[in-house]
């Protein structure tokens, strides 16, 4: 008996990477180059830097098997192509496996998918009616509702508030614990109505569409079950590790907390000393590791944002790594 597809895989859904001329603008990588695509997703990245590749090898990591299947078939089995089911925290261990020591190119496009937003059964989109699920791997983890249903309201409100900038951080975790008291929380629709209900909806800015009460509380909750801010400072060490001398990594973010661990972590690294000024001599022994492209981050163009409104909110950063010499 033949395996049912995955409803996320009965057609292939129109996909539009983002910043994709500025993205492969800012790697530049070289003809026979190794490049790392992190989130592969379903491809969109990966193809336009083939092109670039003639001699080259492209890694893609992705923990969501469906995008992993797009991308599959986006990338026609290119024998430059090798794919991996990992978050690219785990990159490590996907390097060794391929004995692959440095890298010349990496790229981070960080965020939801497409596909998961359009995909109701996966439960990213307050817009769609699906469980309360946003794991971004589906076979490992706990699932949204696990968390809003067994987090106390203390905890809860904190996430809230960190992840979500929520200013009714501690109205709406109560709001939950009250729900759940009832019965548990279970689809997206349950979520985004309560949201409604203590938020109220804000009246939009001059020029701007009035942003749904519940974009803060989805966001906040599904960076805790994917702890995609501890993913992501990790995944920036190890990639910058396994960059050669000029070689370069460019990261897409979202939204300002991704974003601010970009920026600090560039800068950091940017930077020889850390000390505090007021030490006459540095003490800490730290060496610049980067030498950062961007001074400020790099947003789509107005004709990509009436084309993709998704890119409307992405910011791209980029740095190159600096030869031994400037680290000794």
């Amino acid at each position: 008996m033949r395996k049912k597809p995955s409803p996320a895989l009965k057609a292939e859904p129109v996909h539009l990477p983002v910043l994709l001329k500025e993205t492969v603008e800012w790697l530049s990588p070289p003809p026979d180059g190794v490049v790392l695509d992190l989130t592969v997703g379903m491809g969109g990245h990966s193809q336009e830097l083939l092109k670039h590749l003639p001699r080259g090898r492209l890694v893609g990591l992705d923990q969501d098997v469906d995008a992993l299947q797009h991308a599959g078939r986006a990338l026609k089995k290119d024998p430059r192509v090798s794919l991996f089911k990992a978050n690219f925290a785990d990159l490590l261990w996907v390097l060794r496996d391929l004995s692959i020591t440095e890298v010349d190119s990496v790229l981070m496009d960080i965020g939801v998918s497409s596909l998961q937003l359009d995909s109701p059964e996966r439960g990213f989109s307050f817009q769609r009616e699906g469980p309360l699920d946003m794991r971004m791997d589906t076979t490992t983890g706990h699932t949204a509702a696990w968390v809003l249903n067994t987090y106390p309201e203390e905890r809860l409100s904190k996430i809230l508030y960190e992840y979500g900038e929520e200013p009714k951080a501690r109205a709406l975790a109560r709001a939950i614990v009250k729900a759940r008291e009832q019965k548990p929380l279970e689809t997206t629709r349950e979520l985004a109505d309560l949201a409604l209900r203590v938020c109220g909806r804000p009246k939009p800015r001059k020029g701007e569409s009035s942003r749904h009460p519940a974009t803060r509380l989805f966001q906040a909750v599904r960076i805790e079950v994917n702890r995609e801010l501890e993913v992501l400072q990790k995944g920036l060490k190890t990639a910058v590790g396994f960059l050669k001398p000029g070689g370069r990594i460019a990261v897409i973010t979202f939204h300002s907390l991704e974003d601010r661990i970009v920026k600090q972590y560039f800068k950091t690294e940017s930077t020889d000393c850390l000390c505090p000024p007021d030490i006459p001599q540095c003490i800490c022994g730290h060496k610049a590791s980067l030498r950062t492209l961007t001074g400020k981050p790099v947003p789509a163009s107005e004709e990509e944002m009436e084309q993709n409104p998704r890119a409307r909110s992405a910011k791209l950063r980029a740095a190159e790594k600096l030869p031994p010499t400037a680290n000794s």
